[in-house]
């Protein structure tokens, strides 16, 4: 496992806050074995799993992502079937115009970068779908660079172990400088770094009851020596589904997805309103997906994918 092998190189830096020897070993020992942790997982593999992973669970994704490995290996492999194909492949994992943003990414790779997945920050970033951290990312944990990378779980570590607040939120800018400032200096050892300080925050540092007794920081944590002070109130929207335009959405694409070319118009829209959806709402939702380029008409009063 390619970041597994060089952890134990954490146990020489020196950083101000973490105690970096505790981390590795808590790294080596409890850190997940997932596919694109391998070796022999490519760039093209790592970039994958982080725009499957946005908003996505990592038990969800790991069928589709091996499913979607197996098709298509190589960016160029992508980029020669039809969008739609790629939206297909996405299935239930939510938020189906990442598939069209990785579609359109592999093409940019094919056509702009010769098939390679580029390695600096700028380059990536240029990928359509590919935003600060996941650019940071597939950067750090594909090509090793040293860069800071910083998602919900990373900002709550830093925000309880470095700061003593329990503070919950995006990343920011100042959140990346201060996570810079801890990484080493030798860039495979700040990768590995940055993946243990992650998957600590996915696996004890966690939002709602955090394992502080089995965490490997609780000796220089700030927040356990401040007693865990509670922090400002954390803003929970309401996570309703059912019946919103997004249940919908995904009752249209399966229709389309479970047919192996266009469907007609009338039958999608019998289908779909037969689950207790209004009319209003189906042609709402119809007219979306249109805007989005998830869904076409052809003509001739039919719908399909892309």
């Amino acid at each position: 496992r390619r970041i597994f092998s060089i952890v134990s190189s954490l146990c020489t830096c020196d950083p101000v806050f973490f105690a970096g020897a505790f981390l590795a070993a808590f790294f080596a020992a409890r850190g997940r074995d997932l596919p694109w942790r391998a070796v022999d997982a490519g760039p093209w593999a790592v970039l994958v799993s982080e725009v499957m992973l946005q908003q996505t669970p990592v038990a969800r994704v790991l069928p589709v992502y091996a499913e979607w490995l197996r098709r298509w290996p190589r960016p160029e492999d992508l980029a020669a079937v039809a969008p739609g194909e790629a939206v297909r492949a996405w299935g239930r994992l939510g938020y189906p115009r990442r598939a069209l943003r990785l579609h359109e990414a592999a093409r940019t790779i094919t056509e702009r970068f010769g098939g390679r997945v580029p390695d600096g920050v700028e380059d990536l970033q240029s990928l359509p779908g590919v935003g600060t951290y996941t650019a940071r990312a597939v950067a750090a944990f594909a090509f090793g660079i040293r860069v800071p990378v910083v998602d919900t779980n990373v900002r709550r570590v830093l925000s309880r172990a470095v700061r003593g607040i329990d503070e919950h939120g995006p990343a920011t800018a100042a959140d990346r400088a201060e996570l810079a400032a801890l990484l080493p200096a030798d860039p495979a050892a700040a990768a590995a770094f940055g993946a243990a300080v992650m998957e600590l925050g996915a696996l004890v540092c966690t939002a709602a009851n955090p394992d502080c007794g089995s965490c490997p920081l609780r000796t220089t944590c700030a927040w356990r020596a401040a007693g865990y002070p509670a922090g400002p109130p954390r803003r929970r929207p309401a996570q309703r589904y059912d019946g919103t335009d997004r249940q919908v959405r995904g009752y249209l694409l399966a229709e389309l997805r479970a047919a192996r070319g266009p469907l007609d118009a009338a039958a999608v829209a019998a289908a779909v309103t037969a689950r207790g959806v209004p009319a209003a709402q189906y042609d709402r939702c119809v007219t979306s997906l249109l805007a989005d380029g998830l869904v076409v008409a052809p003509g001739g009063g039919v719908l399909a994918l892309p």
